[in-house]
C-alpha cells in the first residue's frame, strides 16, 4: 500500500513540477524534467521487492528495450500535431507503443545492446525533431484547473497501466514499464493549450533526456546481481539525475 502510494504521489507531482518549470524557463526544461524514472523506477523496485534480483534484471533489461518504441512515440506526436487534436494522437501513440511493446517483450537482448538500441533510437527521432519547422507556440493563458487535472489525469494512468500490465502478467511488466504516463499527460495538454509548436518544443527536451532514462534501467539491469538493491537502484537513480542536471545546463 506504500509503494502504491508514493508511486500514485510521484508521478503525478513530476508532472505537476515539470509544468510549472515550463511555465517558468520553457518547454525544453519541462520535456527534460518529465522524464526522470518516477514512474519506472518504483515498478522496476516492486518487481524486485516481489520476486528477486534476477526477476527485477531482467525487468529492467526489458525496461531499457521498451524506451526504443519511446522515440516513435515522440514522432507521432510532432507528426499528428499539425493536423490532429491530443485525443486523436494519443490514442494513435498508445496503441503503437503497446504493440511495439508487446514485440518487443518477446526479444532477449543483453542489457548493453538493448541500451544502444535505446539510444540509437531516440537519436534518429531526436534528429528528425530538430529538422521540423517549429512555429512559435501561441501565448495560452491556463485556467485554474489545469495543474490539478493534470495531476489526476497521471494518477488514473497509472492506475490503469499497471492493472493493465498485471493482467497480461509479469513477463510484459518490464516491457511495459516505461510507457509513457507522464509524457502522455504532458504533450496531450501542450497539443491541446499550444499546438504543434508547443508540442514540438516540449519534445526537443523529451527526447533528450530519454537518454539518461535509458542509462537509468540498464545499470539497475547490470547492478542489482552486482550489490544490494539499495546501490543499485541509488547510484542508477543519481545517474539519470546528473544526467538531466547536466542537459538542463546546457539548455
Amino acid at each position: 500500500m506504500t509503494v502504491l502510494a508514493l508511486k500514485l504521489l510521484l508521478a503525478p507531482l513530476l508532472v505537476v513540477a515539470s509544468s510549472l518549470a515550463g511555465r517558468r524557463w520553457g518547454p525544453r526544461l519541462a520535456g527534460i524534467l518529465v522524464v526522470l524514472p518516477i514512474v519506472a523506477g518504483p515498478i522496476l523496485l516492486i518487481l524486485y521487492l516481489d520476486h528477486d534480483s534476477e526477476f527485477a534484471a531482467n525487468a529492467a533489461r526489458a525496461a531499457t528495450l521498451g524506451i526504443v518504441p519511446l522515440a516513435a512515440f515522440a514522432l507521432i506526436f510532432a507528426y499528428l500535431s499539425t493536423r490532429h487534436g491530443w485525443l486523436v494522437i494519443l490514442l494513435t501513440s498508445w496503441v503503437t507503443v503497446l504493440v511495439a511493446d508487446l514485440a518487443l517483450s518477446r526479444i532477449a537482448v543483453p542489457a548493453g545492446i538493448a541500451l544502444l538500441l535505446a539510444l540509437l533510437a531516440l537519436h534518429g527521432s531526436g534528429a528528425l525533431l530538430r529538422g521540423m519547422h517549429s512555429p512559435p507556440p501561441p501565448a495560452a493563458a491556463t485556467p485554474w484547473w489545469d495543474l490539478p487535472a493534470r495531476a489526476i489525469a497521471t494518477a488514473v494512468l497509472v492506475v490503469l497501466l499497471t492493472g493493465f500490465a498485471a493482467f497480461l502478467g509479469p513477463a510484459l511488466t518490464g516491457a511495459l514499464a516505461p510507457f509513457p504516463i507522464a509524457l502522455s499527460v504532458v504533450c496531450a495538454f501542450a497539443v491541446a493549450q499550444s499546438g504543434h509548436g508547443g508540442v514540438l518544443a516540449l519534445l526537443r527536451g523529451i527526447v533528450p533526456g530519454l537518454d539518461g532514462f535509458a542509462l537509468f534501467c540498464f545499470l539497475v539491469a547490470v547492478l542489482i546481481n552486482r550489490m544490494s538493491a539499495t546501490a543499485a537502484f541509488s547510484l542508477a537513480t543519481a545517474a539519470a539525475v546528473i544526467f538531466a542536471v547536466i542537459l538542463a545546463t546546457r539548455s
